[in-house]
């Protein structure tokens, strides 16, 4: 019996001891990331850790063997809501990958992976310009790699590229804006609930799903739209150099193309693969065999701690389905094709 009591209080102890390492380590590295993130505010930002993809095979006369090709990848639904890793957003991120890739004397060129549906119009065009600046200010070549999926904003984005290459079972192009709204009128009526709205002006209210839109409101929501879509349609017929008529009565009513109907179209520059795109990169920055390295979070364990501190609750199951159908906000213009909003 004496023998069970200790047993059991040396169970008690290695348990309380276990627990106590495990939030010993949870604190030390919450207070390592916020170290960390005190380090960038103070003038000195954090940077990305280098994973090598492709090794380096540079020509025994190369007068540069340590240059280096950057690979970005931008993911999923483009959204200023998507918190960071080392940035506050997935937006800030993305541009600061882009400014290492740019002050690096290293990188020769950079060669951006998209495999996204698009997503938020504002965050589309903030990664937009960054690539185009990238490209033009930085003076890097930027060679866009199309995976499964580069539609609508992910399109808008690519469009900053110096050289577009699609896959040919790719989807893209679905160049155009939508905003959607629910209207549950009827449901209230049938369940005996009343909206009670207050509102200093006609228009407050407009996405107001408790009752029909008036054709004045139809009007303004659709020009708004149509003043985004403009700057969507003037974007690819500058860089890509086509007609924008040409675009309007065409490819750009928000269909999507395949890779191989987008290179017909002239809104991708080749059909290839990844590899294709890794061996433009080089060329264009005049860089042979250099090594291809792909940039990623020194802490990737800190954003998980940010997301048990705010209380988050997460799935597998709903991550899929939020993957799979994107959870639109009202009021927000999005860069997406039609096939993700069922």
């Amino acid at each position: 019996m004496k023998n069970d009591r200790f047993g059991c209080l040396g169970i008690a102890l290695i348990v309380v001891l276990a627990v106590s390492v495990l939030l010993n380590f949870v604190f030390i590295a919450s207070n390592a990331t916020h170290s960390v993130s005190g380090f960038a505010a103070m003038g000195h930002p954090e940077k990305f850790e280098e994973r090598l993809v492709v090794p380096a095979r540079p020509a025994k006369d190369a007068k540069d063997p340590g240059t280096k090709i950057a690979l970005l990848s931008l993911r999923g639904i483009i959204s200023a809501a998507e918190p960071g890793a080392i940035g506050e957003t997935m937006v800030d991120d993305f541009k600061l990958q882009l400014q290492q890739a740019v002050e690096d004397e290293k990188v020769k060129a950079i060669v951006l992976a998209i495999d996204s549906p698009g997503g938020e119009v504002t965050a589309s065009d903030m990664i937009y310009t960054a690539v185009r600046g990238a490209r033009d200010t930085g003076k890097k070549p930027v060679v866009v790699y199309m995976g499964s999926l580069a539609a609508s904003g992910g399109y808008y984005v690519a469009c900053g590229g110096s050289h577009l290459i699609a896959h040919d079972t790719t989807f893209t192009g679905s160049i155009g804006v939508i905003m959607q709204g629910i209207n549950y009128e009827r449901l209230f009526d049938k369940v005996g609930l009343q909206m009670m709205t207050f509102k200093s002006g006609k228009m407050k209210d407009m996405l107001s799903g408790s009752r029909p839109m008036t054709e004045e409101e139809k009007t303004y929501i659709q020009r708004l739209i149509m003043q985004t879509y403009d700057k969507f349609v003037g974007i690819v017929a500058r860089e890509r150099k086509l007609p924008e008529d040409q675009l309007r009565n065409g490819v750009a009513d928000g269909r999507v193309v395949s890779g191989k109907d987008a290179l017909e179209a002239g809104l991708v520059n080749q059909l290839g693969t990844v590899e294709d795109a890794y061996a433009k990169a080089m060329e264009l920055g005049r860089a042979p065999g250099s090594s291809v390295v792909r940039y990623e979070s020194p802490f990737p364990f800190g954003r998980f701690l940010r997301m048990l501190g705010e209380g988050r609750k997460s799935s597998l199951e709903t991550q899929v389905a939020a993957a799979l159908t994107p959870k639109l906000e009202a009021g927000r213009l999005y860069y997406l094709p039609s096939l993700y909003l069922h």
